[in-house]
């Protein structure tokens, strides 16, 4: 499976981001929820026999958590709640990535 675009999640968090149509938004979130789905066991893979003491392990772990949280999340209603929850979901997927190859 190609491993998920970064400009994919740059695309709701860049300063001067256009706000998207509700229809993009939707693809977008689906996209992002996707991604995140792929990359959780991902990273958690790329931590196996590492120390649990180690920080790079840590801090890809708490990413896996908090893109847990964020999978089980349902934003609240309106447009802007929604554009909020796709934002955190691409943090999440950028997060991820930068973990995805966790230093040994």
């Amino acid at each position: 499976m190609p491993r998920p675009d970064p400009a994919a999640a740059a695309r709701l968090l860049a300063p001067d981001a256009e706000p998207p149509s509700y229809d993009e938004l939707e693809t977008l979130t689906l996209l992002y929820r996707g991604n995140m789905m792929v990359l959780n066991p991902e990273v958690e893979k790329a931590t196996k026999g590492l120390s649990k003491d180690d920080a790079p392990r840590a801090c890809a772990m708490a990413c896996i958590g908090e893109a847990r949280i964020r999978l089980n999340f349902t934003p609240g209603p309106g447009l802007p709640a929604r554009i909020a929850h796709a934002q955190r979901l691409a943090r999440s997927v950028n997060a991820l990535l930068e973990n995805l190859e966790v230093p040994r």
